[in-house]
């Protein structure tokens, strides 16, 4: 029996209002004031290297030179996904709900990394298997699980915009609450296949290019999971077929969630972490759905998954951290927060030329 929880702000005529988005370019002159500061500072032209660029972004999105991101957080997108009956896992779903739980509580590996640093966590329930309210989850369910994509679509077309039109609404929501920059998560078992199955799609490329081992399948599964994903692909026509229709056929609804955190970080002008593999897929999605978002996104990490060479290319966002992580729940988003956090140490603290009587460096190209 399929249960459907409360949603926000969406109904059953829900429209996709968000495809009719011009996205403005953050402030292209800012971006250039924020570097001459660097420049400023007392230390080799370029020495902080791809942060001074990320900060700028940062600054240009955000609409000031005085850059402040105190006020973080991470939201983490919590979905089962209906494929996993196919044994494309090592897990069952009912390993989802058990870690959500664990991010209500503030337990999990993210909850643990982001009090650290002082961000919050945010978890979602958008599509857990499960009737049942978990505690320290906010409550988003647009349904128990996606469907098993290799008999029927994953979604409804009306399922996918509630799904975005969330992720877009808990946007405008942190906004109003001060939060100044967000980092993107999910839980979700099974959520390396729907992502593998997305960027195949996308990129019109080999679905074992993109098709990886996820959280450690052996090499039987691994290639029932990339003949699964080819099969999808072909039966529904996905090379052929329009973004959303990608994501509706074979997405999940963490994915789609995690499109609607991109695409209003684009609307509401607050710069979007992003995490691994899973992320990055919406990231791609939101981009073609709403050209331009791909500015008000930062990358993280490469994680090991294969697909994220493709897709970084694809969104030209090459990612600042590789240490093969694979943990997910936005863990990679994190630790970037907190380098983001080092490099601005700097850029407020900034110790000009000036203050050291020293002739400062002159840029020649």
């Amino acid at each position: 029996m399929e249960c459907f929880g409360r949603h926000i702000g969406n109904n059953g005529n829900a429209k996709e209002s968000w495809v009719k988005l011009a996205v403005n370019e953050p402030d292209a002159e800012l971006y250039k004031r924020i570097l001459r500061n660097w420049d400023r500072i007392a230390k080799p032209l370029d020495g902080m290297g791809r942060f001074e660029s990320l900060t700028a972004q940062i600054g240009a999105i955000l609409g000031t030179e005085e850059i402040d991101i105190a006020k973080k957080a991470v939201i983490i997108m919590c979905a089962d996904n209906g494929i996993v009956v196919e044994g494309v896992s090592q897990s069952g779903q009912e390993v989802t709900a058990a870690v959500a739980a664990q991010m209500g509580r503030g337990g999990s590996s993210v909850g643990k990394m982001a009090a650290m640093i002082g961000a919050d966590t945010i978890p979602i329930d958008i599509g857990i298997h499960s009737s049942k309210p978990i505690p320290g989850v906010l409550d988003r369910k647009i349904r128990c699980g996606t469907r098993n994509f290799r008999q029927e679509p994953a979604m409804t077309r009306e399922e996918v915009i509630r799904a975005i039109n969330t992720g877009i609404e808990m946007v405008a929501v942190s906004k109003g609450k001060g939060y100044r920059i967000l980092a993107t998560g999910e839980m979700g078992i099974g959520n390396t296949t729907t992502s593998s199955a997305v960027t195949a799609a996308l990129l019109r490329c080999k679905v074992e290019e993109v098709t990886g081992r996820g959280a450690g399948l052996c090499e039987e599964k691994l290639r029932r999971k990339g003949q699964i994903v080819t099969e999808a692909i072909e039966k529904y026509r996905l090379y052929d077929a329009e973004p959303f229709r990608v994501l509706q056929t074979v997405g999940g609804l963490d994915i789609a969630g995690l499109v609607g955190v991109c695409i209003g970080g684009a609307v509401y002008h607050l710069p979007v972490v992003l995490d691994g593999v899973i992320s990055m897929a919406a990231a791609l999605l939101a981009e073609r759905l709403v050209p331009g978002t791909k500015k008000y996104l930062i990358p993280s990490h490469k994680g090991k998954e294969p697909a994220v060479e493709m897709l970084t290319k694809a969104l030209g966002l090459e990612p600042v951290i590789d240490g093969e992580l694979a943990l997910g729940e936005g863990t990679g988003a994190v630790m970037m927060l907190s380098l983001l956090d080092m490099a601005l140490c700097i850029y407020h603290g900034r110790t000009l030329f000036s203050d050291i009587k020293m002739k400062p460096y002159e840029r020649y190209t």
